[in-house]
């Protein structure tokens, strides 16, 4: 949905349609039938419905045929809904299956990933409303251990910039400007706002960067600098954010002054558990699955200390006179923060949104709580369409 902040700029929130299982296109376009009506009488709204849209490569594929851009565009209207984000992360099943670190593959090292995103920035254009700008959000490099040395950082850095062309050439040629949004996350290549920054200044944003992305275009554009700052921009998972300890004034601060722009919040939440000892640490138990991954970073002490998931960080828990903290990234409903013996780091999208009030952070606002069937028992009280309307309701009454 389209809202107004105080400065009179448009912001538009939405929910990431990840939250519903299915790989193809006829999926996607089931599910909006199917869940559409029922979000939008949840909320008790008629008016056009923001959708931040997520589709698979095989959805991609499938959406190459006119007649299927024609059903797409159609089932869209019919609902009155617009989509002016896409989540491009994960490429392959989402839901169902075990996905864990299969998630980020295939990462940016590899021209398969180009070749994806590139695709869903062109079908995104004959999406995109008119006078939008639309952002797509992906995976932050690669997982942390598939990146050992120089080669790999230099080979991701040009494949983004090899999309950041590709980008400039399409709004150039559709009138579409579209950004791509890096998305930090725990465990990966890009895990801190501070390694982010380092990143993008140091690489994405150089001085050779801008020169190769003249060579790509084709032209002597001197505009090269802010075509990447335009293009190439972080998606700031609030979740992500707050298991890494991170403060929100500070992140924003440290964005800001970098000139790096937020293509797209994400509001999640996660687990948080203080005083952790082994036994405590039993109520997280049921949130082990066998689908994602679920990193957990501890702060033992003065010590920040990460495991890829669960499983680990329990393998490694012993009891001592040390304070122990653990944030564990498992999306949990945003409207919640008392979750009985442990708490959400809800209190992080509450600061983030604080700050968004006094200054907009991003035009593109997405809730995305995508482990809803995953979730114990005792969470899933409600239908989902009735929780993704509370979700959205939640921001709205806090921005």
């Amino acid at each position: 949905m389209q809202l107004h902040h105080a400065d009179g700029s448009a912001v538009h929130l939405t929910y990431c349609s990840n939250i519903h299982a299915g790989e193809s296109l006829r999926d996607v376009i089931d599910n909006i039938g199917l869940h559409i009506p029922s979000v939008r009488k949840a909320m008790n709204r008629d008016t056009p419905l923001g959708l931040g849209l997520r589709l698979s490569a095989a959805a991609a594929d499938d959406l190459a045929a006119p007649e299927a851009m024609a059903e797409l565009q159609r089932i869209l209207a019919q609902h009155n809904c617009y989509v002016f984000t896409i989540n491009g992360f994960p490429y392959g099943p989402f839901h169902g299956t075990r996905v864990k670190e299969d998630v980020y593959l295939p990462d940016w090292k590899d021209r398969e990933r180009l070749r994806y995103t590139n695709q869903l920035a062109d079908q995104f254009c004959k999406l995109l409303p008119a006078g939008q700008t639309g952002s797509i959000s992906t995976v932050p490099g690669a997982f942390k251990t598939n990146v050992n040395n120089a080669q790999d950082v230099a080979q991701m850095t040009s494949l983004y910039l090899e999309h950041c062309a590709h980008l400039v050439k399409l709004e150039k040629q559709t009138g579409k400007s579209i950004v791509l949004a890096l998305e930090p996350e725990p465990c990966c290549f890009l895990e801190t706002v501070e390694e982010s920054i380092d990143f993008f200044t140091n690489h994405l944003y150089s001085r050779k960067s801008a020169e190769k992305l003249q060579i790509l275009l084709g032209e002597k554009d001197n505009n090269a600098p802010a075509l990447l700052r335009k293009h190439l921009t972080l998606c700031l998972d609030l979740c992500h954010a707050a298991v890494e300890y991170e403060n929100a004034s500070d992140c924003i601060e440290a964005l800001r002054t970098a000139n790096i722009a937020i293509g797209k919040l994400q509001i999640s939440a996660g687990l948080r558990l203080t005083d952790v000892t082994v036994e405590r640490a039993e109520v997280l138990k049921p949130f082990i699955d066998p689908v994602y991954l679920h990193q957990v970073i501890e702060r033992h002490g003065d010590e920040i200390n990460r495991y890829p998931d669960l499983p680990e960080a329990f393998s490694q828990l012993t009891d001592d006179s040390v304070p122990r903290e653990w944030r564990v990234h498992f999306h949990v409903p945003i409207f919640l923060d008392d979750l009985g013996e442990f708490s959400s780091t809800q209190f992080f999208i509450k600061d983030a949104l604080s700050l968004h009030k006094q200054s907009s952070l991003s035009a593109h606002l997405e809730v995305e709580t995508y482990t809803w069937d995953v979730l114990p028992a005792q969470y899933k009280g409600q239908p989902i369409a009735d929780a993704i309307a509370r979700e959205l309701s939640w921001v709205e009454g806090n921005i």
